[in-house]
Protein backbone atom coordinates (compact mmCIF):
# COMPACT_ATOMS: atom_id res chain seq x y z
CA UNK A 1 0.00 0.00 0.00
CA UNK A 2 1.37 3.55 -0.94
CA UNK A 3 2.01 6.77 1.24
CA UNK A 4 -1.37 8.38 -0.75
CA UNK A 5 -3.14 5.74 -0.85
CA UNK A 6 -2.51 5.61 3.06
CA UNK A 7 -3.29 8.68 3.13
CA UNK A 8 -6.73 8.40 1.37
CA UNK A 9 -7.89 6.10 3.91
CA UNK A 10 -6.84 7.96 6.87
CA UNK A 11 -8.41 10.83 5.56
CA UNK A 12 -12.21 9.19 5.28
CA UNK A 13 -13.48 9.62 8.75
CA UNK A 14 -12.01 13.52 8.56
CA UNK A 15 -13.82 14.02 4.99
CA UNK A 16 -16.73 12.65 6.45
CA UNK A 17 -16.98 14.45 9.73
CA UNK A 18 -16.02 18.14 7.95
CA UNK A 19 -18.90 17.70 4.96
CA UNK A 20 -21.22 15.92 6.97
CA UNK A 21 -21.43 12.82 4.85
CA UNK A 22 -24.45 10.11 6.12
CA UNK A 23 -23.69 7.51 3.35
CA UNK A 24 -20.51 5.91 2.95
CA UNK A 25 -20.69 6.30 -1.35
CA UNK A 26 -21.30 9.87 -1.19
CA UNK A 27 -17.39 10.62 0.69
CA UNK A 28 -15.14 12.08 -2.30
CA UNK A 29 -12.35 10.10 -4.31
CA UNK A 30 -9.73 9.66 -7.12
CA UNK A 31 -11.55 8.47 -10.06
CA UNK A 32 -8.51 8.59 -12.39
CA UNK A 33 -4.92 10.41 -13.50
CA UNK A 34 -4.87 11.30 -16.69
CA UNK A 35 -1.46 12.13 -18.09
CA UNK A 36 -1.36 13.80 -21.75
CA UNK A 37 1.73 15.25 -23.22
CA UNK A 38 1.10 17.14 -26.53
CA UNK A 39 3.57 18.11 -29.48
CA UNK A 40 4.10 20.11 -32.67
CA UNK A 41 2.99 18.60 -36.19
CA UNK A 42 6.68 19.42 -37.23
CA UNK A 43 7.98 17.28 -34.36
CA UNK A 44 6.08 14.06 -35.42
CA UNK A 45 9.01 12.18 -36.53
CA UNK A 46 9.26 8.37 -35.77
CA UNK A 47 12.45 8.03 -33.55
CA UNK A 48 10.87 11.22 -31.54
CA UNK A 49 7.19 9.65 -31.18
CA UNK A 50 8.95 5.99 -29.85
CA UNK A 51 10.85 8.03 -27.57
CA UNK A 52 7.58 10.24 -26.49
CA UNK A 53 5.81 7.10 -26.14
CA UNK A 54 8.62 5.29 -24.49
CA UNK A 55 9.46 8.22 -21.44
CA UNK A 56 5.77 8.82 -20.90
CA UNK A 57 5.49 4.91 -20.47
CA UNK A 58 7.98 5.11 -17.91
CA UNK A 59 7.12 7.85 -16.18
CA UNK A 60 2.63 7.10 -15.72
CA UNK A 61 4.06 2.94 -14.98
CA UNK A 62 1.81 2.15 -17.95
CA UNK A 63 2.07 1.65 -21.82
CA UNK A 64 0.93 5.28 -23.67
CA UNK A 65 -0.93 5.41 -26.41
CA UNK A 66 0.11 7.99 -29.25
CA UNK A 67 -2.98 10.06 -30.40
CA UNK A 68 -3.49 11.14 -33.42
CA UNK A 69 -5.16 14.49 -35.22
CA UNK A 70 -9.19 13.81 -36.32
CA UNK A 71 -8.84 15.93 -39.03
CA UNK A 72 -6.94 18.26 -41.00
CA UNK A 73 -5.91 22.44 -39.82
CA UNK A 74 -3.88 23.96 -43.02
CA UNK A 75 -2.85 26.61 -40.91
CA UNK A 76 -1.40 24.84 -38.43
CA UNK A 77 0.45 21.99 -41.04
CA UNK A 78 -1.35 19.19 -39.38
CA UNK A 79 -3.10 16.37 -41.43
CA UNK A 80 -5.30 13.92 -40.45
CA UNK A 81 -4.16 10.55 -38.45
CA UNK A 82 -0.88 12.64 -38.05
CA UNK A 83 0.60 11.73 -34.29
CA UNK A 84 0.07 14.97 -31.94
CA UNK A 85 0.75 13.58 -28.80
CA UNK A 86 0.54 10.84 -26.35
CA UNK A 87 -1.90 9.64 -23.60
CA UNK A 88 -2.02 7.48 -20.28
CA UNK A 89 -5.04 7.31 -18.26
CA UNK A 90 -4.34 5.31 -15.30
CA UNK A 91 -6.43 4.20 -11.98
CA UNK A 92 -6.48 1.72 -8.77
CA UNK A 93 -3.09 1.10 -7.79
CA UNK A 94 -1.20 2.37 -10.55
CA UNK A 95 -2.80 5.67 -10.01
CA UNK A 96 -1.60 5.84 -6.61
CA UNK A 97 1.78 4.77 -7.27
CA UNK A 98 1.72 7.40 -10.02
CA UNK A 99 0.82 10.06 -7.20
CA UNK A 100 2.47 8.73 -4.41
CA UNK A 101 5.94 9.81 -6.58
CA UNK A 102 4.74 13.03 -8.17
CA UNK A 103 3.96 14.53 -5.53
CA UNK A 104 6.84 13.10 -2.59
CA UNK A 105 9.78 13.66 -5.94
CA UNK A 106 8.74 15.10 -9.29
CA UNK A 107 7.00 18.08 -7.79
CA UNK A 108 9.91 18.96 -4.91
CA UNK A 109 12.36 19.14 -7.84
CA UNK A 110 10.82 21.26 -9.72
CA UNK A 111 12.88 24.61 -9.78
CA UNK A 112 11.35 27.27 -8.05
CA UNK A 113 8.76 25.69 -6.98
CA UNK A 114 6.06 26.93 -4.57
CA UNK A 115 3.38 24.90 -5.36
CA UNK A 116 0.42 24.53 -7.39
CA UNK A 117 -2.41 26.80 -7.92
CA UNK A 118 -5.74 26.64 -6.68
CA UNK A 119 -6.82 28.06 -9.76
CA UNK A 120 -6.70 24.47 -11.51
CA UNK A 121 -10.24 22.82 -11.32
CA UNK A 122 -12.82 23.01 -13.85
CA UNK A 123 -16.33 22.38 -14.02
CA UNK A 124 -16.65 19.03 -13.07
CA UNK A 125 -14.51 19.75 -10.21
CA UNK A 126 -11.02 17.74 -11.15
CA UNK A 127 -7.74 19.04 -11.16
CA UNK A 128 -5.43 19.93 -13.84
CA UNK A 129 -2.10 21.31 -13.85
CA UNK A 130 1.23 21.25 -16.23
CA UNK A 131 4.88 20.38 -15.68
CA UNK A 132 6.99 22.32 -17.86
CA UNK A 133 10.02 20.12 -18.27
CA UNK A 134 9.34 15.86 -18.04
CA UNK A 135 13.24 15.43 -16.27
CA UNK A 136 11.70 16.32 -12.71
CA UNK A 137 10.65 12.46 -12.96
CA UNK A 138 13.70 9.93 -11.80
CA UNK A 139 12.72 7.40 -14.15
CA UNK A 140 13.86 9.98 -17.22
CA UNK A 141 17.60 9.28 -18.33
CA UNK A 142 18.72 13.35 -18.20
CA UNK A 143 21.77 11.96 -20.62
CA UNK A 144 19.94 11.19 -23.02
CA UNK A 145 17.35 13.02 -23.74
CA UNK A 146 16.48 14.71 -27.60
CA UNK A 147 14.20 17.33 -26.56
CA UNK A 148 12.51 18.27 -23.18
CA UNK A 149 8.77 18.28 -23.33
CA UNK A 150 5.50 18.90 -20.79
CA UNK A 151 2.96 16.67 -18.94
CA UNK A 152 -0.45 18.01 -18.64
CA UNK A 153 -1.67 16.13 -15.48
CA UNK A 154 -5.45 15.97 -14.88
CA UNK A 155 -6.51 14.28 -11.26
CA UNK A 156 -10.01 12.98 -11.52
CA UNK A 157 -12.52 12.71 -8.57
CA UNK A 158 -16.08 12.04 -7.30
CA UNK A 159 -15.94 15.26 -5.46
CA UNK A 160 -19.58 17.13 -6.04
CA UNK A 161 -18.23 20.97 -5.14
CA UNK A 162 -14.31 22.72 -5.59
CA UNK A 163 -14.35 22.93 -1.97
CA UNK A 164 -14.43 18.88 -1.18
CA UNK A 165 -11.82 18.35 -4.29
CA UNK A 166 -9.65 20.96 -2.65
CA UNK A 167 -10.04 19.78 0.99
CA UNK A 168 -9.04 15.68 -0.26
CA UNK A 169 -6.11 16.56 -2.43
CA UNK A 170 -4.64 18.74 0.32
CA UNK A 171 -5.53 15.60 2.65
CA UNK A 172 -3.23 13.48 0.27
CA UNK A 173 0.17 15.93 0.45
CA UNK A 174 -0.94 18.03 -2.83
CA UNK A 175 1.04 21.20 -2.35
CA UNK A 176 -2.13 23.34 -3.24
CA UNK A 177 -1.85 27.21 -2.45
Amino acid sequence: MTLTEQLYKNSITELKKQFGYKNQMAIPRLKMVSVNVGIKATDSDNKFLSYLAGQVSNIAGQKAVLTKARKAISTFKLRENLPIGCRVTLRGKKMYEFLDRLVNIALPRIRDFRGLSSKGFNQSNHYSFGIKEHGVFLEVDLDNIPKIFGLNITVATTAKTKEEALYLLKKLNFPIK
